[in-house]
């Protein structure tokens, strides 16, 4: 088992606000155009989840760019690039959660009035704007390890020791 570093932990929970924010996009979609009341609860209640986990993420995100410290082997400027757009992305996630969370209890609410068109406007913006927003830093996210300049190398640095398990 892998041992539990900052790192490790950003890695592992980093996907849920890029799941979340692509399922909740499709799920705004789908409600815009078979205009189900169904599709907008869903949307609201994905969003809202995305909402209450991009905080954990963006957490562990600066613990592990603490525990990192500027390795030789991640380019320089690519944390930081990451980091820019994570301060947007929550930002934005914590926004569309709000706004989301305040639509799903309203829409539970009043259950026989149709949804207001302010609210599904406020709703699909704003899950539109957090799918942007994630996208763009789960792709810096990944530059941290593509753009690393030990992959350009053809074997292991000197005094560097390779350790792991071979695939079976």
């Amino acid at each position: 088992m892998a041992q539990l570093t900052w790192p490790y932990i950003h890695t592992l929970i980093n996907h849920f606000p890029v799941v979340l924010s692509g399922m909740g996009t499709i799920g705004a979609l789908v409600a815009l155009v078979r205009k189900k009341r169904g599709a907008w609860l869903y949307t609201m209640a994905t969003m809202t989840a995305a909402g209450l986990v991009v905080g954990p993420v963006y957490l562990a995100g600066d613990k592990a760019d603490e525990a990192l410290k500027d390795p030789w082997y991640i380019a320089p400027g690519v944390i930081d690039a990451h980091d820019a757009a994570a301060n947007w992305a929550l930002a934005i996630i914590l926004i569309t959660g709000a706004v989301c969370a305040y639509s799903w209890w309203r829409a539970l609410r009043y259950r026989d009035e149709p949804i207001p068109r302010f609210i599904r406007t406020a709703v699909v913006i704003s899950t539109l704007f957090s799918f942007a927003a994630v996208t763009r830093t789960a792709y810096l996210g990944g530059q941290i390890i593509h753009e690393a300049p030990v992959l350009s190398l053809p074997s292991a640095p000197t005094g560097v020791t390779v350790t792991g398990h071979s695939p079976q």
